[in-house]
């Protein structure tokens, strides 16, 4: 290959991705498209490229849950939170003993699945704001059916996760809530914790590249803070074009090379 006498070029490719994973993820979402692809690039098996990422991009739901915890419906919190805890720890596991050429034949189709996800997540946010009142009092949620129906998504989270966000909105929308800050601050708390819960099993596991991870998590938490000085200024269905296009061609990419092999 033309590159394959550039020093350090495994490095750089991360590098450049993780900080445009990172500008992603502020300014739209979707940077998980990209990162992960790349763990994949500089040669870290599939399975542990998928926790390895997952780790590196945790930070950024840390410090946006805590900037929306003013938002956080409380009595609902127990639910998500236990639901989140026990579906990440299922998905994380379930991953992790996942065969690599298993779960290398399901990459296109999990990218893929979680490009169509993200990408109608636009209309199902204007589905949501279509149906916000300005009732004071929420209405009542049964919290038993209620993890029911969020417990598939956060296994989901725990075992890839791409898009699955959205999921969570739409599932409490369904239950009843309305207002848009309380359904992305949830939305939110079940992902982190989703994902923490991934992160602490596969760290136990030993399933963390962390020379990769850390590069990683330094030039997505740069990316993401680049991408919030200019997210106001690009219009969010471009972003979204951008995302979703990134996604199909990514999938498309690994269909072809499986096809090759």
């Amino acid at each position: 290959m033309i590159f394959e006498h550039i020093p350090h070029l495994h490095y750089i490719w991360l590098v450049v991705a993780s900080t445009i994973a990172g500008v992603m993820n502020a300014m739209a979402g979707g940077g998980s498209f990209l990162s992960f692809p790349a763990m994949l690039g500089v040669g870290v098996l599939p399975v542990q490229a998928n926790a390895t990422n997952t780790v590196a991009l945790w930070p950024g739901q840390l410090t946006s849950m805590v900037t929306l915890r003013g938002d956080i419906r409380k009595d609902l919190l127990p639910t998500i939170a236990a639901t989140s805890i026990l579906g990440g720890v299922l998905g994380a596991e379930v991953l992790l003993h996942t065969a690599q050429r298993t779960f290398m034949h399901m990459i296109p189709w999990l990218i893929l699945v979680g490009t169509l996800i993200f990408g109608v997540s636009g209309w199902v946010s204007k589905w949501i704001r279509g149906r916000a009142t300005h009732q004071h009092a929420e209405p009542h949620i049964p919290r038993f059916w209620l993890a029911c129906a969020l417990f598939p998504v956060c296994f989901y989270i725990g075992y890839f996760g791409a898009g699955a966000g959205f999921l969570v909105m739409t599932i409490l929308a369904l239950f009843g809530m309305e207002q848009m800050h309380s359904l992305n601050a949830l939305k939110v708390v079940a992902a982190m914790l989703s994902n923490l819960c991934a992160i602490i099993t596969f760290i136990l596991q030993g399933a963390v590249v962390w020379h990769y991870c850390l590069i990683a998590m330094v030039f997505a938490a740069f990316g993401g803070w680049v991408g919030a000085r200019f997210a106001r200024r690009v219009n969010g269905e471009v972003l979204r074009a951008i995302v979703v296009v990134t996604g199909v061609v990514i999938a498309a990419y690994f269909f072809w090379s499986q096809a090759q092999g």
